[in-house]
């Protein structure tokens, strides 16, 4: 297993502040803590696990920031939340049977699908916003909570969540804008808070079930929390699409290199 040196523990923590920010500012943070974790020695399923316990503290601070957001969305909110969970954690379970090998395999396409989101949030965000007068003012809001076709959505994106996380928001905030009539800043709240659900959810299955490294997890949760609250004010001086771009990039790149290390 890996020796946290300093050296190594000076890239995780780094790794984790900047995927703290990456969050706050685009969102795909995990596309860079993942592939450090990786890279510094860790196999996949252990990267993946550790990574899901050391966002967290980003999840937190998203769900505080858009408190306000949030009001008036309890009863969505709890409801929309149980199915999370239960998604989360059967994607945790399905992680934790699955062979090294096996998702060895898979991550790199995982990780390029998500790139793919990423790169596509814009155009996605543009057009939820132009249906989002009509769909406001062609339906009345409701709060969803009884949605059998929104709750099947919500659950196939946790389980995907539970299994693997980076883009689960956008997954989420697609998921959410098609299903429910609403204001496209109170969705991407409350898609914040099933985040912060489906992590809080993984987590706890993982720290009884799976191999989670709290020395490495530690270090970059602290580091990520820092660069949160960095990222927030960051994200009110930068244009979030040339960050997203170099996510982006990252991305590819650490999913080619996956690819190539079969």
């Amino acid at each position: 297993m890996v020796e946290l040196h300093l050296g190594t523990l000076a890239v995780l923590v780094a790794a984790g502040f900047a995927a703290g920010a990456v969050n706050a500012v685009a969102g795909g943070g995990s596309l860079i803590s993942f592939p450090v974790l990786v890279a510094v020695g860790y196999p996949a399923v252990t990267a993946n696990v550790t990574n899901a316990v050391a966002v967290l503290p980003g999840y937190l601070g998203g769900s505080v920031a858009y408190r306000q957001e949030l009001a008036g969305q309890r009863g969505r909110s709890v409801a929309l939340g149980v199915t999370s969970a239960v998604g989360a954690v059967a994607g945790a379970f399905l992680l934790t049977v699955s062979s090294e090998a096996t998702f060895s395999h898979i991550v790199p396409f995982l990780v390029l699908g998500s790139c793919a989101l990423l790169a596509a949030q814009p155009a996605l965000s543009r057009r939820w916003g132009a249906r989002e007068a009509e769909a406001v003012a062609d339906r009345a809001p409701g709060d969803g909570r009884r949605s059998p076709r929104l709750h099947a959505a919500t659950l196939a994106a946790a389980v995907y969540g539970g299994y693997f996380g980076a883009g689960l928001g956008i997954l989420l905030l697609a998921v959410l804008a098609l299903g429910l009539a609403d204001s496209l800043h109170r969705l991407n709240a409350l898609k914040g808070l099933l985040s912060l659900v489906v992590g809080v959810a993984a987590a706890a299955y993982f720290a009884f079930f799976g191999p989670v490294q709290w020395g490495a997890a530690a270090a970059m949760a602290i580091s990520s929390f820092a660069g949160g609250q960095a990222g927030v004010a960051l994200a009110r001086r930068l244009a979030p699409g040339p960050l997203r771009a170099v996510v982006v990039l990252l991305g590819v790149v650490a999913g080619s290199w996956l690819l190539l290390r079969w």
